[in-house]
């Protein structure tokens, strides 16, 4: 074998991981064992394996679920399940979630070792290949965090500097910002990444369906509850929690998330058994939590309890210099998934675009370039394709930009050009205000 192959046997028997073990080494593969399925997903954090070789029946996570975690995670991951209770319909589950192929003990050392090198031929394939998949555009990578801007450069040097710890987070910015994609970057950088990510909109539920949403609920907890339902802190049990829209929720769910989050322990709506669940919490909003606390609005306690990080999302308009990179990834993206030839756009409409304020950021900016694609019939997107500018401009108007300069330069005036009381009045910051001035080429009065 030209490269060793690496195994992962993954069984609550000793005797089993015992035998499974010896044969494979003789064989000449590098091999390790795990007990269950959550030893197995942690030893999977620090080291790749080539294939893993799992029971279906074991204590707490079964084989299954193991299966699509991992195959979440990886897809081209080479899983093998094996139990002694073989059914059609477990077989049939088994490859439909992604395992490679399904054996039934006891097992036939000489059948178990021409499976292995078998998935063995697969993985040196995959390998050639590589350069090759490496080509291929694709779809997946939709979520990508764009920006050259010196703001999210901040940004992205927060992710990495949090993302090992265990620390909550509160992510701040307007809507459409992109505040999920930095708690999705956040977690897919921690050690938590082989288990879920679980989200929750607060603002889009009433304060008992976030309830029964975030602690579950026993059959016959209420009307409609005709069976038992996990909730999404059991559900994101070594992983992440991610709760958008933190501000809106009641008083009552306030005092109950602190203490879910002091005891990281709960009970589902309509039971009496305290559930333990190890969970990392991120949240966001886009309103001011300091605020609303001063006000008597939100629980101060929570507040310091959820606020140990703060992640500051910077708007569309505070990052100007990123729209030409973001308007090329949605081009990108939009012509291949609308089967369109490649597509560029007019340097009038850019400007347009630069000028524009943006008031719903990011998401506003995708779906004005996923439009103007669908409207669109050369192949340039051009002004009259976007959606913003169908009214009259008086000639006699300054234009956006004009404004902002003007504005920019009344402020820093009034303040004596003093820097941090100026950004603070603007409310930038003072790397924003500082490449304004740069911009617009501003200078105090003599």
């Amino acid at each position: 074998m030209v490269k060793k192959v690496s195994i992962l046997i993954v069984d609550d028997e000793e005797s089993v991981r015992d035998s499974l073990y010896n044969w494979f080494i003789e064989d000449g593969y590098r091999v390790e064992c795990a007990e269950n399925a959550k030893t197995a997903l942690t030893i999977l954090q620090s080291d790749n394996f080539d294939i893993v070789l799992a029971d279906i029946k074991m204590p707490g996570m079964d084989g299954l679920e193991m299966l699509r975690r991992i195959k979440s995670l990886r897809k081209d991951s080479i899983v093998i399940v094996m139990t002694a209770f073989a059914t059609v319909d477990t077989a049939v589950q088994a490859l439909k979630d992604g395992a490679y192929d399904y054996v039934t003990k006891p097992f036939d050392p000489d059948d178990l070792s021409h499976l292995i090198r078998n998935a063995s031929r697969q993985i040196a394939l995959a390998e050639e290949n590589e350069i090759l998949k490496d080509r291929v555009v694709s779809l997946e990578n939709v979520d990508d965090i764009i920006g050259n801007s010196v703001s999210m450069q901040m940004v992205f040097h927060e992710i990495e500097s949090v993302a090992n710890s265990n620390a909550s987070v509160i992510i701040t910015g307007e809507s459409g910002t992109g505040k999920e994609l930095v708690a999705k970057a956040i977690h897919a950088n921690s050690p938590r990444r082989f288990f879920p990510m679980v989200s929750v909109h607060c603002g889009a539920l009433t304060e008992s369906l976030l309830e029964s949403e975030l602690f579950g609920h026993e059959k016959g907890a209420f009307t409609g509850a005709v069976y038992n339902r996990k909730g999404r802190f059991e559900m994101a049990d070594s992983g992440t929690i991610f709760l958008d829209e933190i501000a809106t929720i009641s008083p009552k769910m306030q005092v109950e998330l602190l203490r879910v989050l002091e005891t990281k322990s709960f009970v589902r709506v309509g039971g009496n058994k305290e559930i333990s669940s190890d969970f990392r919490v991120i949240c966001a909003t886009n309103r001011d939590l300091k605020g609303l606390v001063d006000k008597g609005l939100f629980r101060e306690d929570l507040f310091y309890r959820l606020n140990v990080v703060n992640i500051h999302v910077p708007p569309l308009r505070e990052r100007t210099e990123d729209i030409p990179l973001l308007v090329d990834y949605f081009i990108r993206k939009y012509c291949i998934s609308m089967n369109k030839a490649p597509m560029t756009i007019d340097p009038s409409a850019l400007k347009r675009m630069d000028d524009y304020n943006f008031p719903g950021n990011i998401r506003e900016l995708e779906n004005m370039i996923e439009r103007a694609i669908v409207v669109g019939n050369g192949k340039k997107i051009t002004v009259k394709d976007l959606p913003l500018w169908k009214e009259t401009v008086n000639p006699t108007f300054e234009s956006l930009d004009d404004l902002g300069k003007k504005h920019i330069y009344q402020i820093l005036n009034k303040y004596s050009w003093n820097i941090s009381a100026s950004a603070k009045a603007l409310k930038l910051d003072r790397v924003t205000l500082y490449n304004k001035i740069k911009k617009y080429g501003l200078k105090p009065p003599k």
